[in-house]
C-alpha cells in the first residue's frame, strides 16, 4: 500500500471538509446575524410587479419616508422637525400602531404628511394565505379611514418580503407598492452622525431617491434635522412619496426605479 498517498489523501479531504464546514458555518450565521428588516424575495417577479424603490427624476427631488409599527415616543419630535423645516413626508403605519395612537395618526394626516400602509401586523407576507394576505392590507386602510377620512394608497411591504402574488394583491387592493433606495440604518441604533453620513453621503442618493427611516429609531429624531439641512445644502428638493412617484402610465425596470412612460 502506498502510505505517502493515503496521507496526502486524508489531507486533502481533510482540507476540502473544513472549507466546506465553515462555508456552511459562515452561511447559517448570516442567517441569523442579518435583521429581518432587510430580506428580500423578489426572484421570479415580472418587471410590472417589481416595487417601486426610486424614481427616475431629472429634478433633484428625494422623499423621506417613515416607517410606524411599534413606539410613540419620537413622533411628535419628528413632527416638530419636519414643521420648523417646511418639509412634507410619508408614514407608513401598521394596523397594531394605528389603534394604540389614534390622536398621532390624526395629527400625522393634519400636518400635511402622506399616509401609508405598512400592514395589519406587520407579517412575512409571502408566508401568509391570500385571504390572511388581503386581512393585512386592508384592516389599516379601513381605520384610516375612520379617523381620517384619508383612503390610503401607498403600500410598504413589511420586511421587504414580497412574491409575484404578494404584490398581485398588493395593487389588486388599488396600492403603489414603495419600497426604498436609501436605507438610514437608524434601525441598528447607530448615532445621529452615522446615520446623517449614511444618509447624505450614500452612493444610492440621487435624484428620486426615496430614504428610509423608522419613527423609533433610537437616533432618528436627532438625526433629522441635521439630514434635511444636508440635503437641501446639496440642492435637493424634499417632497413626500405622493409628489415624487408618477402616478399613470410608468413602468419599473428590475432595480424598482420606476420610468414615465
Amino acid at each position: 500500500m502506498d502510505f505517502e498517498k493515503e496521507r496526502e489523501d486524508i489531507i486533502l479531504f481533510t482540507k476540502v471538509g473544513t472549507i466546506v464546514l465553515s462555508c456552511i458555518a459562515l452561511l447559517v450565521a448570516g442567517l441569523f446575524y442579518f435583521p429581518s428588516a432587510i430580506v428580500t424575495i423578489s426572484q421570479g417577479l415580472s418587471d410590472h410587479n417589481i416595487p417601486i424603490c426610486s424614481v427616475h427624476q431629472k429634478q433633484k427631488k428625494v422623499a423621506l419616508t417613515f416607517d410606524v409599527s411599534w413606539g410613540n415616543e419620537n413622533t411628535s419630535s419628528l413632527l416638530d422637525t419636519l414643521k420648523e423645516n417646511n418639509v412634507k413626508a410619508s408614514f407608513f403605519l401598521t394596523g397594531d400602531w394605528i389603534d394604540k395612537y389614534p390622536e398621532e395618526v390624526q395629527a400625522i394626516a393634519h400636518a400635511g404628511h402622506d399616509l401609508g400602509n405598512h400592514s395589519a401586523t406587520h407579517s412575512q407576507m409571502t408566508k401568509l394565505a391570500e385571504e390572511q394576505c388581503r386581512k393585512e392590507i386592508v384592516y389599516p386602510q379601513e381605520q384610516v379611514k375612520k379617523l381620517t377620512g384619508i383612503r390610503m394608497n401607498l403600500y410598504r411591504i413589511p420586511f421587504n418580503n414580497y412574491n409575484e402574488s404578494v404584490m398581485k394583491e398588493i395593487k389588486g387592493c388599488g396600492y403603489y407598492p414603495i419600497q426604498w433606495s436609501v436605507d438610514s440604518l437608524d434601525w441598528k441604533d447607530y448615532s445621529a452622525t452615522d446615520i446623517v453620513k449614511h444618509v447624505c453621503k450614500n452612493k444610492e442618493l440621487k435624484n428620486g431617491s426615496i430614504i428610509l427611516f423608522h419613527n423609533d429609531g433610537k437616533y432618528t429624531a436627532e438625526a433629522l434635522g441635521e439630514v434635511i439641512t444636508q440635503l437641501k445644502k446639496d440642492g435637493y428638493e424634499i417632497v413626500p412619496i405622493s409628489q415624487l412617484i408618477y402616478i399613470q402610465s410608468y413602468h419599473v425596470d428590475k432595480n424598482g426605479c420606476q420610468y414615465e412612460d
